[in-house]
């Protein structure tokens, strides 16, 4: 409660900050499109999703920058400086110790030879996907455009090209709307592990690299660089930041984290700006609580913002869409919730949306060589039952360092595609019906965790649970298994309306069928046509 208290105060000292004089001051100098949208969260409850979002329901998403050079999963930059981890091991056996090959030295190993992204994009589309989201910048503060306010970038480094203007031509070439998805505000506390030192053996109390500074590069590769301009390590450890655990209830800038400077965080709103303004996008997501640095700072709202007035200016009406995570009441009429691996359990008045991977975010060998990424039968049953509940799904594929995505990726994302050409009807341009479902999945449904986190904990889908959407005069009902001769929907009694015609969406078949007050039994073709899930058109007097 003292938290939550401190988080208000915090809250409101900042809202009535940029409300008074700096409201008239420095926020004045942020270069605003059009005056619409103010930098408030009363303001910013004007915005509206825009339809196309709310008829695409599925995008792709490329989670891809230097931490997928090792192949080692998520959070590399981090995790190679926790001693005794996984990765720790595994980085000091292939590179050597953080103390003297740090996360620096990883970007100078990552070349992205390989990558060629009017291909993958190409790819993503012919899955069905109906926008691109691809990542400007991870907790690890690399910019993978060319930042006028970042040297530490992919246009200075690593790869030395510019991979934000890369796959923003690709998605243009494809006709697919553009997004980045933005992390770098929470650098200030998730690189703190940097500034530590091993505490046993030959090394102990020999310092990792996280507090070397621009001096320190004579005869590097990186002289002449400022190495706390990537690592932002100039300041004190936050509370508890041994506990690697920590960072997670830190997350929302409270339960003792160090506060972040001013300056870093007009920084972090530049680069954010320059991106908005070079790259076109016509999507942001933000990996944080609400918007980023809320409430310690307000350069999120001045973003959001910026970026609102901005799509006005360039197209008339509001055609942006901003995602945001853990949003209260006012803040989900601010933006689009984002649910991170799970789902809403009920249809959800705003749209919203899933973002989630078949593997880990950043690329892991380990899960190639063991077969663990989600089968396309996977992604596509969460998709339907997403969409069933007013959702997006945006799905990362992992990219590997040299900017390929391996065989048995390439497979699922196939295996979308052959049922997409065939059942994407049933999900592009609908809407929630009265319910979303039924069946026993739904009875074991499990409740949001934090940001999500709920996926795979439930009930497995059977023959027996169906999904729900409409479109025009029809209704759409999916079943994700396939019974033996029949199928009963019991949601579809006669209490609903009259049923007059059925077809399977897969062969355009047209199905025997019989309706009464327990609801309606569909006769099924002998074989089963397709496979993961079946889709019938259901037309008639439907309430």
């Amino acid at each position: 409660m003292e938290r939550r208290a401190l988080l208000k105060g915090i809250a409101a000292g900042v809202s009535s900050l940029y409300l008074s004089k700096s409201y008239a001051g420095q926020l004045l100098k942020a270069p605003y499109a059009t005056p619409r949208f103010e930098p408030s969260w009363d303001s910013l409850t004007q915005y509206q999703v825009p339809d196309w979002f709310r008829d695409a329901k599925f995008g792709m998403w490329a989670h891809w920058g230097p931490q997928c050079q090792p192949e080692r999963g998520d959070w590399y930059a981090r995790g190679m400086y926790q001693e005794g981890s996984d990765q720790y091991k595994y980085h000091c056996q292939k590179y050597g110790h953080p103390s003297k090959f740090g996360f620096k030295d990883v970007i100078n190993e990552w070349k992205a030879e390989n990558w060629n992204p009017e291909e993958l994009v190409g790819l993503y589309k012919k899955a069905g996907a109906k926008y691109f989201m691809a990542l400007a910048n991870h907790h690890d503060n690399f910019d993978l455009f060319n930042s006028k306010y970042q040297r530490w970038n992919s246009v200075r480094m690593g790869p030395k090209k510019d991979l934000v203007r890369g796959w923003a031509e690709a998605a243009k070439k494809h006709d697919l709307p553009f997004g980045v998805s933005i992390h770098a505000a929470h650098t200030w506390s998730w690189m703190e592990p940097s500034q530590r030192s091993d505490r046993n053996g030959q090394l102990a109390g020999i310092p990792y690299d996280g507090k070397l500074t621009k001096t320190d590069g004579k005869n590097q590769w990186w002289e002449g660089e400022d190495p706390q301009e990537l690592y932002a390590q100039n300041h004190p450890l936050s509370k508890n930041s041994l506990n690697d655990g920590t960072i997670h209830s830190q997350w929302n800038w409270g339960n003792g984290v160090t506060p972040p400077s001013n300056e870093y965080c007009e920084k972090f709103y530049k680069r954010t700006i320059e991106l908005i303004d070079k790259y076109g996008v016509d999507m942001l997501y933000f990996d944080d609580t609400a918007l980023p640095l809320w409430p310690v700072n307000d350069a999120g709202l001045r973003i959001a913002a910026h970026m609102y007035n901005v799509s006005i200016k360039k197209h008339g009406k509001l055609n942006a869409v901003i995602f945001g995570k853990i949003l209260n009441e006012q803040q989900r009429k601010c933006m689009v919730w984002d649910i991170e691996r799970g789902q809403s359990n009920q249809i959800e008045s705003f749209p919203w949306q899933t973002d989630t991977c078949i593997g880990g975010w950043h690329y892991d060998r380990r899960t190639y060589e063991t077969g663990h990424y989600k089968s396309a039968k996977t992604i596509i049953q969460t998709l339907v039952d997403i969409v069933s509940k007013n959702g997006n799904l945006l799905l990362n594929i992992p990219v590997r360092g040299d900017g390929t995505i391996d065989d048995k990726e390439r497979t699922v994302v196939e295996g979308i595609a052959e049922w997409m050409q065939l059942n994407s009807e049933s999900i592009y341009g609908t809407r929630p019906w009265s319910i979303f479902g039924e069946g026993p999945a739904m009875q074991s449904s499990t409740p949001l965790s934090a940001q999500g986190f709920n996926e795979g904990k439930g009930k497995q889908f059977g023959a027996e649970d169906i999904r729900f959407v409409t479109k025009g005069k029809a209704l759409y009902a999916t079943m994700f298994g396939w019974p033996t001769n029949e199928a009963t929907i019991k949601a579809l009694n006669t209490n609903v309306g009259r049923v007059e015609r059925v077809t399977l969406l897969a062969n355009r078949q047209k199905l025997d069928f019989e309706q009464n007050s327990g609801g309606l039994t569909i006769t099924l073709p002998q074989q089963q046509i397709g496979k993961s899930a079946f889709v019938f058109k259901i037309e008639g007097s439907i309430a």
